[in-house]
């Protein structure tokens, strides 16, 4: 594990440094615990953190709320270049952005783990939000010092109850500050105590009145796989089509069962048009107890491909977040039902480098 790239205030590494942690899925029954301790620090403290859990993400937005200096980890690249609280803290120059890559990328189920070890390395103080005894983060606090839990059952905050009052209805002037606050990314904790509402009922209004997370994230995956055809600078590739879902119940479009993209690649007398689907997956099981892909689905791209007479592809990332997967595989559609009845097979299609240029040969 190395640091590739620095962004920011780079100074902050000198400072005395607390480090949180947190595993993934923690309930909400901690928050109030955690952002507590968010709401106690001040400007002169320095806190590390990273992105990759819920938890995670909003104790960074909270802490750049706060204007508490703030360092950031992430794997590879840094994608969320459109936050306008981590752009207002870079110019403040209260806030460092490293980015870490593994020296050897292979068997990424080891990343996080060795994320953690190396970054423990670099704090004098560590904070855990909330540890799960069979996750990757317990084994590596055996014997640690000056660790804060703050799941612990005897802290004085007091937990805000796991279900949220239902007969409080949002209200519009409510929606519209919500609204604001997301968009300006606020953060979770930063809008329930402007709203004073429970951090359950905050996330859950935001999820009825915004896209829906998988719709989301899907949609990252999607402007990820965009870049790697370099569209705006080559000019080889053209975008010919580009498909979102639209549904009204039970009534869709055909269009919705086709691939998400078509492109065209032109450059001399040599001409190629293909399709493309993107899927991410948070992780890949070592054994299929499920299709990765829908067998319906898979039906559909096989006879857009016969169709259409055009090549079809699935791009499937795996792991990290969909807009940097730490995993990419490039599966012709005529291999899929290959892939479906044996998953050792999909090792042959993965990429050496996740975020290479693509190029024409891969599509041939």
């Amino acid at each position: 594990m190395r640091i590739i790239n620095k962004i920011g205030n780079e100074t902050l590494l000198n400072r005395e440094k607390s480090l949180f942690l947190c595993s993934k899925h923690a309930p909400y029954s901690i928050y109030d615990r955690v952002f507590g301790w968010v709401d106690s620090l001040t400007t002169d403290d320095c806190v590390i953190c990273f992105n990759s859990s819920e938890l995670e993400d909003e104790v960074m937005r909270a802490l750049l709320v706060n204007q508490v200096p703030t360092i950031l980890v992430v794997m590879n690249r840094f994608t969320d270049k459109y936050n306008v609280q981590i752009e207002k803290a870079i110019n403040e120059e209260r806030m460092l952005i490293l980015e870490l890559q593994r020296d050897e990328p292979r068997g990424a189920g080891q990343t996080p783990r060795l994320r953690n070890q190396f970054i423990m390395q670099m704090a004098q103080h560590i904070v855990c939000g909330y540890v799960n005894k069979n996750g990757s983060i317990f084994p590596l606090l055996s014997g640690a010092k000056d660790v804060l839990y703050l799941d612990q059952e005897n802290m004085m905050i007091a937990a805000e109850p796991l279900i949220a009052p239902s007969h409080q209805r949002w209200k519009v002037w409510e929606d519209k500050i919500l609204l604001r606050m997301f968009y300006e990314d606020m953060g979770l904790h930063a809008i329930k105590k402007r709203l004073r509402r429970t951090y359950i009922s905050v996330r859950t209004r935001i999820r009825a009145i915004t896209l829906p997370e998988e719709v989301l994230k899907g949609r990252e995956f999607e402007d990820f796989v965009l870049e790697l055809f370099d569209l705006n600078e080559t000019k080889t590739y053209s975008l010919l089509e580009w498909r979102s879902d639209k549904s009204m119940g039970e009534i869709s479009p055909v269009s919705n069962t086709y691939p998400d993209f078509v492109l065209e690649y032109k450059e001399g007398r040599r001409k190629k048009k293909f399709a493309i689907e993107c899927k991410w997956r948070a992780s890949i099981p070592k054994r299929f107890t499920q299709p990765l892909f829908e067998p319906e689905q898979i039906t559909h791209y096989q006879e857009y491909a016969v169709e259409k007479a055009q090549n079809v592809f699935i791009i499937l990332g795996v792991g990290g977040e969909p807009s940097m997967p730490e995993e990419l595989y490039l599966i012709p559609i005529d291999a899929i039902s290959q892939v479906q009845s044996k998953p050792s097979l999909l090792k042959q299609f993965q990429r050496e480098v996740v975020d290479k240029w693509f190029s024409i040969d891969e599509f041939t």
